[in-house]
């Protein structure tokens, strides 16, 4: 990819990590490939191939193998998940060859712990309500979020008094009743710092419709519309309109007179990315939020789909979490 040229060139606080990273855009429109055990070299059967928020993905055969159609998400990378392994990024798709992936199995050190004043349930029911908060939020759609399999989740408890961490080999089954999705999330990494309240999640999603029909249709469409108006997703849509005036959104820099447009570069392939120097205020009227970008090009398409390891968010879409995200298919 060739330098990007500058309009205008932006970094700080809360430990967000949302979605993925940058990757090369190739010419291949079916992705075919193995996937195999990174120690054992042995095929994983029924390991998941999908687009990270949406609902498109496939399931590999018994011999591992599968083909994915990427002609409606080709701004984006293939993530490949299987139980008890840690997901994978396919990024570069300049080859038409078919690719092996190699899954790395997840391997948990938890050091055993004596409880003396207060018996493990109690503790455990503790560490579920912090990361029942921190996962989901606390928004009235995480009011109305259920994860299903709560038992296939295992913490570290005391073994670190600063730092609460979340393990699980299975994926995160989660019924959101207010936004009228079912939730299928591959949890890599969860953190929780006690001291600044800071947060660690790396993970991955794929979303289904509810399977109910009927009256809940119109409230559904209504809490989806309200949770997508200020939102992440609706920011970088906006953004991604050549215009200089971004729909619904206002930006507070230690430069004056900065349009909010002004802070995208374009390269030579109509390729879009976030650029600023410094710390910048994304006000709605949702609400107003911090971001800090930690790479000199942050990639973002139409979609509302960006690289999200080069930002952390604090305020309004700092709070959106698991409960609030929508498919990239959301209109």
């Amino acid at each position: 990819m060739e330098k990007p040229v500058h309009k205008t060139v932006m970094q700080k606080y809360i430990l967000l990590l949302f979605f993925l990273s940058p990757f090369t855009i190739g010419y291949c429109q079916l992705v075919k490939g193995i996937v195999l055990d990174e120690k054992t070299k042995i095929s994983i059967p029924f390991a998941s191939v999908y687009f990270n928020g949406t609902f498109v993905g496939t399931k590999c055969d018994m011999k591992g193998t599968f083909e994915l159609d990427r002609s409606e998400h080709t701004s984006m990378p293939v993530i490949i998940s299987a139980i008890g392994y840690y997901s994978f990024m396919l990024k570069d798709f300049s080859s038409s060859r078919p690719v092996e992936i190699y899954l790395r199995p997840k391997e948990y050190e938890i050091k055993e712990t004596v409880v003396k004043s207060k018996s493990l349930t109690e503790v455990r029911m503790k560490a579920m309500r912090l990361f029942k908060k921190e996962f989901l939020g606390l928004s009235n759609n995480a009011q109305k979020c259920k994860i299903m399999n709560e038992k296939d989740i295992t913490f570290n408890y005391f073994a670190d008094k600063d730092t609460l961490k979340a393990f699980t080999s299975k994926p995160l089954l989660i019924e959101n009743s207010s936004l009228g999705y079912k939730v299928t999330y591959y949890l890599d990494k969860f953190e929780y710092y006690r001291k600044n309240g800071g947060i660690l999640l790396s993970g991955n999603i794929v979303f289904k419709e509810n399977d109910a029909k009927g009256d809940n249709q119109e409230e559904y469409a209504e809490k989806r519309k309200k949770t997508y108006f200020g939102s992440r997703m609706h920011f970088f849509r906006s953004l991604s309109l050549n215009d200089s005036i971004v729909e619904g959104f206002t930006v507070s820099t230690p430069v004056k007179n900065l349009k909010l447009y002004d802070i995208v570069v374009i390269d030579h392939k109509e390729n879009r990315y976030l650029s600023y120097p410094e710390a910048f205020t994304i006000n709605s009227t949702s609400g107003s939020s911090v971001v800090t970008v930690l790479k000199k090009y942050v990639f973002f398409d139409k979609n509302g789909y960006f690289d999200g390891s080069g930002l952390n968010w604090s305020g309004y879409m700092g709070d959106q979490r698991v409960a609030d995200w929508l498919p990239y298919e959301y209109n």
